[in-house]
């Protein structure tokens, strides 16, 4: 090779045809004095607020006497002889453009003429409406702003398929109104959510992310090494023992919407990286919790999205209608047969389990099986808001025991189209039934069941200073989301989901 002779850029050599016209463009405006990638613009108006403000023109009216300013993005182009149209489209949607050489000038048409689908611009105009009554601006002056060096996807395919449209969410919030609608309803129903609960006298709270002590669910955690002090952490899994920490200092009640992080498996419903809202009442209990949720549900329905039936997962969903209510072991007699009120022993349970077909793990107690019961035989019924209430104490290491079964504790799980929607106990606030639940979770660790606390022993010692009687529950924003978007996958309502690595050739 020559001294003089540059080496060849690979991604350059690999662009198609249209990439390379693209790239060849940017020469043209530079020699215009034009940045291809812009700079500041004033912008007066949006697509929308046009769209609307203008609807009462008539059919080929134009409006002389006010002038706008928009800018977006072109997705779609008719570049015509003289005249042309373009639809721009801003955060708020689209709106169609009339652009002529005689009223632009001759040098600014030659500047639309190099533009190209994506394209970044800004308008300065005129508003009309056309002989079909299509609310149009018409341009007075066209205004390069940022050159899009890669084409956006066809419009009849587009980015078809999911797991495209997941990987290059940024160009499927162009080219996917339905996307849109989600990237934009999802912060609406969050911030629903706060107004809400501000509005029954919730205190927002925000905790800590690393913490030194696996607790607060049962959950396989994501550990990292803190260098400075020579100790291993875990990204938390939920924030439920430093919320009730906050109820021990009268703080009475208390909310944190957060990410949580779990070490788990990625499907359509759980992603490894997540949001949830926990709340904890002081003076309050399980009933409360239950008041909570309708009130909330119905709240986020009439003020956020307007409407009380919902298809979601395949199923069609009325909020309107009373929230059901049943026990698990109810659930489980209606399905089965099987009374686990008259199950009194670990053994009778691991055999009527044998004579079912459900599968029993090392570390199953006699909760565990009555739980597997419910998963294997109950929950692919659970379509309309139900409570599923009383779960056994062998899995409800946080929840009080219900007096009338020891067995037994006050606790519900809500359920939409056969999948949790939020998780509620009346609060444990006996530190010394606390310790043992503790001590009864690390014998599982030790039996192989991996997803089991630890004891927390400051969480102990803040009880023994007396935490109120108190409800508390624990909702899953996204799959919130995915419920009142009607979104049937959890990567659908994430803007950068948790994906497998792409294998590259």
């Amino acid at each position: 090779m020559e001294n003089n002779q540059q080496p060849k850029n690979p991604a350059v050599n690999d662009l198609n045809d249209q990439e390379q016209r693209r790239r060849e463009k940017l020469d043209l405006y530079r020699a215009q004095g034009i940045d291809p990638f812009g700079h500041q613009y004033d912008v007066d108006s949006t697509s929308i607020g046009l769209k609307e403000d203008y609807a009462s023109l008539q059919p080929e009216e134009v409006k002389e006497d006010k002038e706008v300013r928009i800018a977006g993005r072109i997705v779609l182009l008719r570049k015509m002889g003289k005249a042309s149209f373009f639809t721009l489209q801003d955060k708020w949607g689209k709106i169609q453009c009339y652009i002529r050489q005689d009223v632009v000038g001759e040098e600014n048409y030659k500047l639309f003429k190099l533009a190209d689908l994506g394209d970044i611009c800004g308008i300065r105009g005129h508003m009309m409406k056309t002989k079909t009554g299509e609310v149009t601006i018409r341009v007075s002056e066209y205004t390069h702003l940022v050159k899009a060096l890669r084409p956006l996807p066809d419009k009849f395919h587009g980015l078809s398929d999911p797991e495209d449209r997941r990987r290059h969410r940024y160009v499927d919030l162009i080219v996917n109104d339905d996307s849109r609608r989600v990237a934009f309803l999802r912060p609406k129903i969050v911030r629903g959510i706060r107004d809400f609960m501000d509005s029954e006298g919730f205190v927002e709270v925000e905790t800590t992310i690393l913490q030194p002590i696996l607790g607060g669910a049962n959950a396989k955690p994501f550990i990292t090494h803190y260098n400075a002090l020579d100790q291993d952490f875990y990204l938390r899994i939920a924030t439920e023992l430093s919320l009730k920490r906050l109820l021990v200092g009268d703080m009475e009640r208390v909310y944190e919407i957060g990410r949580m992080f779990r070490n788990e498996g990625i499907d359509s419903t759980h992603n490894p990286e997540f949001t949830t809202m926990e709340a904890y009442q002081a003076f309050g209990n399980l009933d409360s919790m239950v008041e909570l949720t309708e009130k909330l549900f119905h709240y986020l329905a009439d003020k956020v999205i307007g409407k009380q039936q919902y298809h979601w997962l395949g199923y069609d969903i009325d909020l309107s209608k009373p929230f059901k209510k049943i026990t698990m072991t109810e659930a489980i007699k209606e399905k089965t047969g099987v009374d686990f009120y008259q199950v009194k022993t670990l053994d009778e349970a691991k055999a009527l389990a044998a004579k079912f077909g459900v599968e029993v793990e090392p570390h199953f107690l006699w909760g565990h099986i009555l739980n597997a019961f419910f998963e294997k035989f109950c929950e692919a019924d659970l379509v309309q808001p139900t409570f599923v209430c009383q779960h056994p104490v062998d899995i409800s290491p946080l929840a009080k025991k219900d007096p009338s079964d020891p067995r037994f504790t006050q606790r519900f799980e809500m359920y939409i189209s056969t999948h949790e929607m939020c998780n509620a106990f009346t609060e444990l606030n006996d530190p010394i039934d606390q310790r043992a639940r503790f001590e009864e979770q690390v014998e599982e660790k030790r039996k192989g069941n991996d997803e089991a606390c630890e004891v927390d022993e400051d969480f102990c010692e803040a009880l023994e200073y007396g935490m109120p009687p108190a409800g508390g529950i624990g909702y899953g924003i996204d799959r919130l989301v995915m419920f009142f978007t009607e979104s049937d996958s959890i990567r659908d309502v994430l803007l950068f989901p948790t994906l497998k690595r792409k294998e590259t050739k």
